[in-house]
């Protein structure tokens, strides 16, 4: 062990907690099968508060580990349905005049819950994407003229079809920024099919039980204060920052410097400082290593470069670039 990580537990840490949060893990895995990536970053958004783009063709069960989270969370859940005749009121809740109070009343829409899954993100329209980046940036909705705070805690899990697919909006770059990850959910191989068509069929001739351990709001806010506590060594902060940097100057070499229209801003270091924290509460330690930051830097880094058009038009990607940048950038 490095000698500037504690050997000791956070002051206040609570193991009832971590292990309450690992076996919410534990048995999303179960539900979600060949979905580990995906388990852990619902997770570790669960533990900073952040919020995830899920990408994956239809079928691949966005939609179902979302809801299988919320199942174990004993707070509420709404779920948008992206479509392109939404409205921005259709999301935040519109001021309803009441004639017997003779007074506008704020009818609170589904975003005003503690889990909020929004399906097919880029099938919404700018104006509703807007609205949203209010929401998931400042924690908050204007309706009427008038502010309301969203609760706490507040996380957005929104999917998305391939950006390719008819029917689909881009999503704009500042939106993109405000995901904490942009995890994408590919084919699964035989073996895991095999495993999803016993589970499922399982499930339809014998419904599965409810969840057996549900974390209250308390437990979560208690649990995302001890993953906040997690050492970060003086070594592993330095190796975080020389990651997101190396996007801005060019010091891993020419090719990634030419890749790059627009660099991580700092909102990606701070991004990946929080997941590593979080990512190594989950396995039971106190402090992060290296190891957490390389395993979440495509998930957290990726979705916030934008590549200049010649890149685009190679073949590049910014997972590529990203990966270039893990296997070029050494911790200390």
């Amino acid at each position: 062990m490095d000698a500037n990580q504690p050997a000791t537990s956070p002051p206040g840490s609570t193991t009832v907690e971590r292990e309450r949060i690992a076996e919410v893990a534990r048995t999303l895995e179960k539900a979600l099968i060949g979905r580990t990536p995906l388990v852990e970053r619902l997770m570790i958004a669960l533990l900073t508060g952040g919020h995830i783009l899920v990408e994956g063709a239809p079928g691949l069960a966005k939609t179902r580990a979302v809801k299988q989270l919320s199942d174990r969370l004993d707070a509420s859940f709404a779920r948008i349905q992206c479509t392109p005749d939404l409205m921005p009121a259709d999301l935040t809740g519109t001021p309803v005049w009441r004639p017997d109070a003779g007074a506008f009343e704020f009818v609170a829409g589904p975003l005003f819950h503690n889990l909020v899954l929004v399906d097919e993100i880029n099938r919404a329209p700018p104006k509703v994407q807007s609205a949203l980046l209010e929401a998931m940036a400042e924690r908050q909705v204007t309706a009427g003229g008038v502010t309301h705070p969203l609760p706490d805690p507040f996380i957005v899990v929104a999917t998305q079809n391939p950006i390719e697919h008819e029917g689909t909006f881009p999503l704009p770059e500042a939106q993109l920024d405000r995901f904490l990850f942009h995890v994408t959910v590919d084919m699964p191989d035989a073996i895991a099919e095999r495993e999803i068509l016993d589970l499922v069929e399982r499930e339809t001739v014998t419904p599965p039980a409810a969840a057996g351990i549900r974390l209250s709001v308390d437990e979560v806010r208690l649990a995302r204060t001890e993953a906040m506590r997690t050492h970060l060594s003086p070594a592993l902060k330095d190796y975080i920052v020389r990651l997101v940097t190396a996007t801005r100057d060019g010091s891993v070499g020419d090719d990634v410097k030419a890749a790059i229209e627009h660099a991580v801003s700092p909102r990606g270091t701070l991004s990946l400082a929080a997941a590593a924290k979080a990512r190594a509460y989950l396995r039971g330690r106190d402090y992060a290593t290296p190891e957490d930051v390389r395993a979440l830097a495509a998930d957290t880094l990726a979705h916030r470069l934008v590549l200049t058009w010649r890149a685009a038009a190679e073949g590049d990607t910014s997972r590529k670039v990203i990966a270039r940048l893990v296997d070029r950038v050494a911790p200390l």
